[in-house]
């Protein structure tokens, strides 16, 4: 007589394709799991994924520039090579890059991302904000970068920094806005207004290359670094995209830019100065001389004409006092080009102007010139 239990009995019975059917499934569960644990373990943040798709933007779009500036000394004359970085922004093959990059330059050369290099030719500079436009051939396929909104940016808004540090083509950085609304002096004693200040690594060879935002839009041209070894300590700086925006039809159009110009030679008062001048006002812009075919004479502006010196600097007293353009308030020569800045051709804009003790309102016809 013989004993089985049912389950062995049932294991006994079973049909062999079951059998390797439940051996399949415990090794697609197995292979399953472990491709998860590999899988997950290489996979991409969503930061990193920002990064990535940035990168493959942009980069197409950004050009190396190489230079040679002839130099002469008292025996020879000798080429210097230079390098720097670029943005194209316009279908044409207009790229936009550093003043301070191509200045001085007898030759320009810019190399695409596909390695390919053509000659460019000089377009336009603005020295004061460092901006140039140089040119090359229009070719099928040049992608312009998107040029987007620095009014927008905010501190601690993730940047990036795309450009050829060193000669090393291609390269990503990544930081933050720092600060906002920098005065940078530059190398000639320049000062450029309202620069950004960012972390992202920025090296030789990054300058006239774009800043970018996670949306992959322009929002500065990087332009300089503070660093006493000259290699990047976490400041660098970018000149907003929108003061570049406000020049470039300018630069293309005339190969300078046309700024509104009054005809005066001002001084921005302080309070001792005031005080010193026994003035009616603290702060203002002293109207030293007016020039007698320029924009403001024609409005009825009115100069100084009792020499002073002060500090070796010779200016005139008894001239208007300007305390208001446009509803807006100067207090110095700076607030006053901010607010012309801008102004078409033709334009009227209204000065209100301290004279003895009236406040008068003058209107200016906005004349332009380079």
């Amino acid at each position: 007589m013989s004993y089985s239990t049912p389950e062995r009995g049932f294991f006994l019975h079973l049909p062999w394709k079951s059998i390797l059917l439940r051996q399949c499934l415990l090794l697609t569960l197995v292979a399953s799991v472990v491709l998860t644990l590999v899988t997950s373990a290489y996979a991409l943040t969503s930061e990193e994924k920002i990064n990535i798709r940035v990168y493959k933007e942009v980069s197409p779009s950004v050009v190396n520039i190489t230079t040679t500036t002839l130099i002469r000394d008292f025996f020879s004359v000798y080429p210097r090579k230079g390098a720097g970085t670029g943005s194209i922004i316009d279908p044409a093959g207009y790229v936009l890059t550093n003043y301070h990059v191509i200045e001085g330059a007898s030759e320009i050369t810019v190399t695409l991302s596909n390695g390919n290099k053509y000659n460019a030719t000089f377009v336009g500079a603005d020295q004061e904000n460092d901006i140039a436009i140089i040119k090359i051939p229009r070719l099928k396929g040049l992608i312009p970068l998107k040029l987007g909104n620095s009014e927008r940016l905010q501190v601690g808004q993730r940047v990036y920094a795309i450009g050829n540090p060193f000669g090393l083509n291609s390269t990503l950085t990544t930081g933050i806005i720092s600060a906002l609304g920098r005065p940078l002096t530059t190398e000639s004693g320049r000062v450029i207004e309202n620069v950004i200040q960012t972390d992202a690594p920025i090296n030789p060879g990054n300058s006239g290359g774009p800043l970018i935002n996670t949306s992959g839009e322009v929002v500065g041209i990087n332009t300089a670094i503070f660093s006493p070894s000259g290699g990047n300590v976490g400041i660098g700086f970018a000149i907003p995209v929108n003061t570049a925006k406000s020049l470039i039809p300018d630069l293309i159009k005339y190969g300078r830019v046309k700024r509104p110009w009054l005809g005066i030679t001002g001084v921005s008062l302080w309070k001792e100065l005031s005080a010193a001048l026994r003035l009616p006002v603290d702060t203002g812009i002293l109207v030293s001389r007016v020039d007698p075919k320029g924009p403001a004479a024609r409005a009825g502006m009115r100069g100084g004409n009792r020499p002073v010196e002060i500090s070796g600097i010779i200016f005139y007293l008894g001239g208007d006092i300007i305390i208001d353009i446009d509803g807006r308030r100067v207090t110095s020569m700076d607030d006053l080009k901010k607010v012309m800045m801008g102004r078409r051709e033709g334009a009227m804009v209204p000065l209100k102007v301290i004279r003895g003790k009236r406040v008068l309102t003058l209107k200016v016809r906005v004349r332009l010139r380079s």
